[in-house]
């Protein structure tokens, strides 16, 4: 099943501006879509293409690679190899899961300053030392960031109507509990499904979500395959399993140490460092002086994990029982679930954050004269101020954090955001809006 995504277009702004100077590398964590996206690419966009996928290609293709002083050979032998003809200027050759042959990468540089064709690479773990090591990293190469689905992308494969969510937001007042709670319900089917297009074909179907959480944790042992390549110890897998436990203590930061236990810091940071690099968790850093730059201010020793998709976290939360009942996902989508699930939705937050193409910070601060502290979910830039989120799943409560924030940081503050499940509305200057509304405050 083919569905539109946005890297699709990114890949045309490509096409028509930098493929003659750059490679275009799809990058993005195993199974998020990238090799559909890329091959269906080639088919509408070239008169030709090749598609070397390393995971199963033959030992004549790869020998192809020695040779690769010698272009015209390199070319002749390609096309034989392939039986595809290739037309110069109007054809495109995709290197599939290119971490896995890195002697491909490297002859990017060669390829491209040749000018005959284009490339597109796909990869995933495409930083990590083992795929990186002992090859020059081509220059040439423009890197798309392919996420699982966002919730437009979503709305667009199940027939929901995305354009009135936008409506909803340009008219800024309330619209009413009977709409409203319909809009929070179609969100919390994205929130039980996810992105991953596995388990939306499987949503579109019209498969039962026991079924679709079979997809889902399908996914999840794949990752835990490729984290026991990665180190086989299993520790980078407890990192990537600990994530809804840790959300949920809403702790401070994530702690390696109530994953792992206490090891070699130096190496528990390493497997950190690649964990992140699989594109499966997302980073979200402390910003100590959101008065200056975030980015700047970041502190790499304070973070919090969350995952990339919102319905792999739903399954990673009940992963200890068999399959999930579909009972859970019946309470999740009528909202029947306990009310500490805040986590839950921050998760959802921050997939849509990363979706539009930004990083994840927040900030802490201690109490005056008290061991508490304040705390706002998440910070995100707007010129030269700052917006701030507070996620609330029921959207009662105090609000105390934000307001303080508020007060402290006047000077850098645009607008103070209260997210949650309740129609829109204000209290004095925070804003509140429905959780479905967020990709439009990005």
């Amino acid at each position: 099943m083919l569905f539109h995504r946005k890297a699709y277009s990114r890949l045309l702004e490509w096409k028509e501006k930098y493929a003659d100077k750059y490679a275009v590398l799809l990058e993005g964590a195993r199974r998020v879509g990238k090799s559909t996206i890329a091959e269906s690419f080639a088919k509408n966009e070239y008169k030709s293409y090749i598609l070397l996928d390393f995971s199963k290609t033959t030992n004549n293709i790869l020998d192809c690679f020695d040779d690769i002083g010698n272009l015209n050979m390199f070319f002749l032998r390609l096309q034989a190899e392939t039986g595809v003809t290739l037309y110069e200027h109007e054809s495109l050759i995709i290197f599939d899961e290119v971490q896995l042959f890195p002697k491909a990468r490297q002859a990017i540089k060669h390829l491209v300053s040749d000018g005959r064709y284009y490339y597109l690479e796909t990869g995933s773990l495409i930083s990590i030392k083992k795929n990186v090591k002992d090859i020059l990293i081509p220059s040439e190469e423009m890197k798309i960031q392919v996420c699982p689905m966002d919730y437009e992308e979503f709305c667009n494969a199940t027939g929901n109507n995305f354009e009135l969510l936008q409506q909803v937001y340009n008219m800024g007042t309330e619209i009413g509990q009977t709409t409203n709670r319909k809009l929070m319900r179609d969100l919390r089917v994205y929130m039980a499904v996810g992105g991953m297009p596995q388990a939306v074909e499987a949503y579109i179907e019209g498969r039962n979500f026991s079924e679709i959480d079979q997809v889902k944790r399908q996914i999840i042992s794949l990752y835990e395959e490729d984290f026991k390549k990665i180190d086989p110890s299993g520790r980078i897998s407890a990192l990537y399993h600990s994530i809804p436990a840790q959300l949920a203590k809403d702790a401070k930061k994530y702690r390696i140490s109530s994953a792992i236990g206490k090891r070699n810091s130096e190496k528990t940071e390493e497997l950190l460092y690649e964990l992140i690099d699989s594109k499966t968790v997302l980073p979200c850093y402390n910003s100590t002086d959101p008065r200056v730059s975030l980015a700047d201010t970041k502190d790499f020793g304070s973070y919090k994990l969350y995952l990339s998709d919102t319905g792999l976290f739903v399954t990673l939360m009940f992963i200890d029982r068999p399959i999930i009942e579909n009972d859970i996902y019946a309470k999740l989508l009528s909202d029947k679930l306990p009310a500490n699930l805040g986590y839950l939705y921050e998760n959802l937050v921050a997939q849509m954050i990363v979706a539009s193409g930004r990083e994840l910070y927040y900030h802490t601060w201690g109490k005056k004269a008290s061991t508490h502290y304040y705390e706002v979910d998440f910070l995100i830039s707007e010129g030269s101020k700052i917006n701030a989120f507070e996620i609330k799943s029921s959207g009662t409560g105090k609000h105390e954090s934000i307001k303080a924030f508020s007060k402290k940081y006047s000077q850098n503050v645009h607008n103070t955001y209260l997210l949650s499940q309740k129609d829109v509305g204000k209290e004095e200057a925070l804003i509140m809006k429905p959780f479905y509304l967020m990709p439009f405050l990005l």
